[in-house]
């Protein structure tokens, strides 16, 4: 399939990206991470704006590149990058709202499973409903690191919505265990899943009806230090 590079939506050439890509939901995140974590960090893509970046972290290749919101705008990118540029492992890092009392600004939740109210699996055509989940090496990875440098995360089931301004049905899935809500990461597992790759997301709860507390843009775009140092040390382990 490489005759398709670049992509319709990726203007990178091959090789460009490493194996790993960390995914952000904001291109402009993607280049505050390139710029303050990678070393050498060099622009890879810029196609409508959704930047891209390649560059080394502790010696290890390492990309990072926004997907957009929602999970279209995710299975776009995603797609595109395990069919076309040979990425085998892509992690989200985003954000996430409290769906439960108990998850709180700014704790960091790792997602097991991403259930989801989005039309996205119908083009798998299953006789029933497909249950997303992570890659367990990353998850096993993930949590294991996490210990190590003794960072708390909050391992579960998250909601990957397609309306952002829907929260009557929250009260629904919280019940079911579910501790936040976001609107990428079921469809990543997905197109994960389809292509035999490997996908994780750390996301950092930045806002929560039960506490009242919310993080401004600009404070997700910059402030995610702690979830940024474990997606990285889980991105450069084999």
């Amino acid at each position: 399939m490489s005759q398709m590079i670049p992509t319709p939506h990726i203007s990178a050439n091959a090789g460009d990206f490493a194996k790993t890509v960390l995914m952000p939901g904001d291109p402009l995140r993607a280049k505050v991470i390139a710029e303050t974590y990678l070393e050498n960090a060099r622009e890879v893509t810029a196609v409508r704006g959704m930047l891209g970046y390649t560059g080394s972290y502790k010696g290890r290749p390492v990309s990072v590149m926004g997907s957009g919101m929602g999970i279209p705008s995710m299975g776009i990118y995603s797609h595109e990058l395990y069919h076309f540029y040979g990425v085998e492992r892509i992690i989200r890092i985003g954000s996430a709202g409290a769906a439960i009392e108990s998850v709180d600004v700014p704790d960091l939740l790792v997602a097991m499973g991403a259930c989801t109210n989005s039309a996205f699996a119908y083009q798998f055509e299953l006789p029933g409903q497909f249950a997303a989940i992570a890659s367990w090496p990353l998850l096993k990875i993930a949590a294991d690191t996490a210990q190590r440098l003794g960072t708390p995360v909050k391992i579960g089931n998250i909601l990957s919505s397609d309306a952002f301004y829907e929260t009557e049905s929250l009260g629904k899935w919280a019940a079911l265990g579910v501790l936040g809500v976001e609107m990428e990461t079921a469809g990543l597992y997905m197109t994960a899943a389809k292509a035999g790759k490997q996908a994780l997301a750390f996301l950092t709860v930045s806002d929560s009806p039960f506490s009242g507390k919310i993080m401004t843009a600009e404070e997700r775009q910059n402030s995610f230090g702690q979830m940024m140092e474990l997606a990285l040390e889980t991105a450069i382990q084999d």
